[in-house]
């Protein structure tokens, strides 16, 4: 019996892949993405039983909405993959309001709003993985909101898993590391910020240009084996690293 697997985030990146991984082993895929017109090309790609919902996962009331939607096809679900995020080095002194709420909103508020609309839907044996990132142990620069709304993640993912043990729902946070693929966007960062982000992780050690990146295909079977995972065994917390192949 297939599972049921929504996924966050889904019309590009890590996103996209684990969709279509899950899609090609015979699941039922939701996809849900901020623009529904990305989201859909991937449901139209996958075909089968893929579903595609606009979700804009900072936005409670859109959630809750997303929510309702899946539950009128899909009342249970198995998976909820928390992957949505956004990236954008600035200083604390330079950030805009807009910055400063939509890193907080979408990296953070939106898997609790996430969570929270599919605990009803999940039941036991069911499982919540939120994708965190490396930057909450490596010394990048310009990044302090991001590295902060993902430590935070990883707080709320520790606490939720011993809130929903009686339950039997597992919660599992996946530690990412650097990822690309060819159809993802470029940021759209200016070169004066792009510059001063590269100078500033060198400055500490980190040569941008030359650390290893993984593809995000090759990173989709870690999250299979965590949803393959026996009932009687727990792992609440995986670092997924880039190597040089």
């Amino acid at each position: 019996m297939g599972k049921t697997i929504v996924i966050t985030g889904a019309g590009a990146g890590l996103g996209k892949a684990l969709a279509r991984r899950f899609a090609e082993e015979g699941e039922t895929v939701v996809l849900l993405g901020r623009t529904l017109a990305k989201v859909q090309d991937v449901a139209d790609e996958l075909g089968g039983t893929t579903m595609a919902v606009q979700c804009d996962v900072s936005d409670p009331a859109s959630v809750r909405a997303a929510f309702a939607a899946i539950a009128q096809k899909h009342p249970k679900i198995d998976v909820l993959i928390n992957n949505a995020g956004i990236y954008e080095p600035f200083t604390i002194m330079e950030a805009t309001d807009r910055q400063i709420d939509s890193i907080i909103a979408t990296n953070l508020n939106g898997p609790i709003y996430c969570c929270r609309s599919a605990i009803p839907m999940l039941e036991r044996g069911g499982l919540i993985i939120n994708v965190g990132s490396e930057s909450v142990d490596v010394p990048f620069v310009m990044l302090s909101l991001y590295q902060c709304s993902k430590a935070g993640l990883e707080m709320f993912t520790r606490s939720l898993e011993a809130e929903l043990e009686e339950a039997g729902i597992r919660v599992a946070l996946l530690r990412a590391g650097p990822m690309y693929d060819e159809g993802k966007e470029a940021p759209g960062w200016d070169r004066d910020t792009a510059m001063r982000f590269h100078m500033g992780c060198a400055k500490n050690g980190l040569d941008l240009r030359t650390r290893p990146v993984s593809h995000s295909n090759s990173v989709t079977g870690v999250f299979r084996a965590v949803i393959d995972l026996p009932p009687d065994v727990r792992v609440s917390h995986v670092s997924i690293g880039a190597r040089r192949a």
